[in-house]
Formats: structure tokens, C-alpha cells, sequence
């Protein structure tokens, strides 16, 4: 071969390994891997983010974990947020922007005994609420039903109390907690606080403001090829479970089954705005609705300007129906 026989096959080489290099993406999740987490795994068990020419690492969550922090630090692209948080962080003036929901409503709720029919009910029970809780759902929830501080207690993030004590009620995550609670024999009374007006969205998609500028291509690509995922999850989760016990081993089939049929069932993945906008969509009057609770609960100042804090320019780009 001669040498400009070399040089230009080296060249050619060289072309198509940059035309299929892939963006490289670190996603950090809210916890450890889970169902709640499953679409985004579905997507890269199936290929789908590469063939949205996306390298996407997904890193988890947890306790100790401070994923704003670590985003603000530039150890991730994208972190899963929450719009309290996410309107806090403007607020002090932090450049971090939300740029799609996962979820439609948060999964979050207050779990009773089968004895009691109405959430207006709670307010003759003790109240297992944790910490976190009361800068964000627990100031709602006594303005709008009139529970007190004294009948609240800490939640110790378990259900051993709520079992030996009928006259408890607990917070807790519909995909998760109950199940606990019905493997000990009870069937609880769930009241999903978004069925009642609790208006944020949940596991959203934050990035740094300076990114949406830098590299809008790779934000739409990650959201669109991250909604294919979950539509797919939702159809057959086979394939992102194996990487969800991969990460996390200590995650069971029964548990992942059971928050699997949650999500659909209160469609919190699919439902409200998704069913005609889309997966991952947002709307500018859900996150009015969200600020002005906070506002009115002296969660945040009222001259914040709220629009800081997401951009619908990435969802409404991208339409994939569940």
C-alpha cells in the first residue's frame, strides 16, 4: 500500500470514528436504583440514548447525596430534581434550571388504616411526617386540611409503627410504602396528594442554565431518547430491571412489580398533561400553581420570578404520547 494509500484509508478511519462518537452524559438519579427510575435505565438497556448518539452513565442517589451540589460542581450534565428545590436554588440566585418532568405528580402521599374514608379524617391522627416534609408538602397540607404540629411526629422511614398503631398515619411514597405495609397484612388507604391539589412535578430533569445554551441539541436528544425509554418501561420492563439489580441487588422482583403498577395506576408517568402533550411534559400554569403555594406557605419570597426556574423549550419540541 502506498503511503497516500495510507494516509487517506488513515483519514477515512479517522472521519467515521468522529462521525459515531458518542456524547458523553452523567445523569444522577434521587436514590438508589428503582423502579421510579426504570424508564431511564430501560433506555440504555434497549440502546435507545445511543441511538440518539448519547454515551449516558447513570449514577444514583441517596441519603447523603447532595445532586444540586454535585451538579453546581459539574460532576453530572443532568440531575433528577424537584421544583420546590429547583425554585429555591433561583432564589439564591443558583444557575440551575429545570428542563422536563418525569413525573406528572409527585408519588407522594399520606397513608392511613383501612378504618378511615377521607383524608379530612386525618386530622383526629397522629401524623408520622419527616423532616424534609415540612419545607415542602406539610405547610400545604395544614393550610388546606388544618392539621396541627401537634399531632405530628417524626417519620423514622419505616413502617413498624404505622403497623402496631391503628390510630397512625404515615407520609410515604405510593410506589413504595404500601407495599411494605401490605406484605405485614394490611391493606392501607392511600390519598395521593396530587388527587387533592398538591401541584409539583417530581424526578425532573435539572440542568445548569449556561448548558441549555452551550448544548440544546444534547438536552433535547436526552429527553427525547429518556421518554422513548419510559414509554417502553411501561410496556415491558424486563430490560431496564436487569440494570435496576445490577446497581442495586438489594431491590426485589416483587417490590419493582408492585411499584410498576402503581406508576400506571395513578399515571404518574403518563397521566394528567402527558396523555396529549407528551412524556416528560410541563406547563407553565403547573409551575404557577407551584409557586404560588409556596409562596402563600412562606416557602420562598414572593418576588421570585418563577420563570428562572424551568424552560418549556425543550418539551414542546419533543412529542412522544404515551
Amino acid at each position: 500500500m502506498t503511503i497516500l494509500a495510507r494516509l487517506s484509508l488513515a483519514i477515512l478511519l479517522f472521519t467515521t470514528t468522529v462521525a459515531h462518537a458518542l456524547d458523553k452524559v452523567t445523569f444522577l438519579t434521587n436514590w438508589y436504583a428503582e423502579a421510579e427510575h426504570g424508564g431511564f435505565y430501560q433506555a440504555v438497556a434497549e440502546g435507545i440514548y445511543e441511538k440518539y448518539g448519547l454515551d449516558v452513565k447513570i449514577g444514583m442517589g441517596g441519603p447523603q447525596v447532595n445532586v444540586y451540589q454535585l451538579l453546581l460542581a459539574e460532576k453530572a450534565d443532568f440531575v433528577m430534581g424537584y421544583d420546590v428545590a429547583t425554585i429555591n436554588a433561583v432564589e439564591q440566585n443558583l444557575p440551575l434550571i429545570t428542563v422536563a418532568a418525569n413525573f406528572q405528580s409527585e408519588p407522594v402521599g399520606l397513608i392511613a388504616h383501612p378504618d378511615v374514608e377521607r383524608i379530612e379524617d386525618l386530622k383526629t391522627r397522629t401524623l408520622l411526617i419527616g423532616q424534609a416534609s415540612e419545607t415542602t408538602y406539610w405547610p400545604w397540607l395544614k393550610a388546606k386540611y388544618g392539621f396541627t404540629e401537634a399531632q405530628k411526629r417524626p417519620y423514622a422511614y419505616s413502617v413498624q409503627q404505622f403497623l402496631v398503631d391503628k390510630n397512625v398515619a404515615q407520609q410515604g411514597y405510593i410506589t413504595s410504602e404500601p407495599y411494605a405495609i401490605e406484605k405485614a397484612g394490611i391493606k392501607p388507604k392511600i390519598f395521593h396528594l396530587a388527587k387533592y391539589g398538591y401541584p409539583p412535578y417530581a424526578q425532573t430533569v435539572v440542568t445548569l442554565t449556561k448548558t441549555v445554551k452551550a448544548k440544546p441539541d444534547v438536552i433535547k436528544r436526552f429527553i427525547e431518547a429518556s421518554a422513548l425509554g419510559w414509554k417502553s418501561y411501561l410496556k415491558n420492563a424486563a430490560p431496564g430491571n436487569a440494570l435496576i439489580r445490577k446497581d442495586n441487588p438489594q431491590m426485589d422482583d416483587d417490590q419493582i412489580a408492585f411499584s410498576i403498577a402503581k406508576l400506571k395506576e395513578y399515571g404518574i408517568v403518563d397521566g394528567g398533561d402527558a396523555k396529549k402533550l407528551g412524556l416528560f411534559t410541563m406547563t407553565d400554569a403547573r409551575w404557577k400553581q407551584t409557586f404560588a403555594f409556596m409562596r402563600d406557605a412562606g416557602l420562598v419570597k414572593p418576588d421570585v420570578d418563577v420563570h428562572k426556574a424551568y424552560t418549556l423549550e425543550f418539551v414542546k419540541q419533543i412529542r412522544v404520547l404515551p
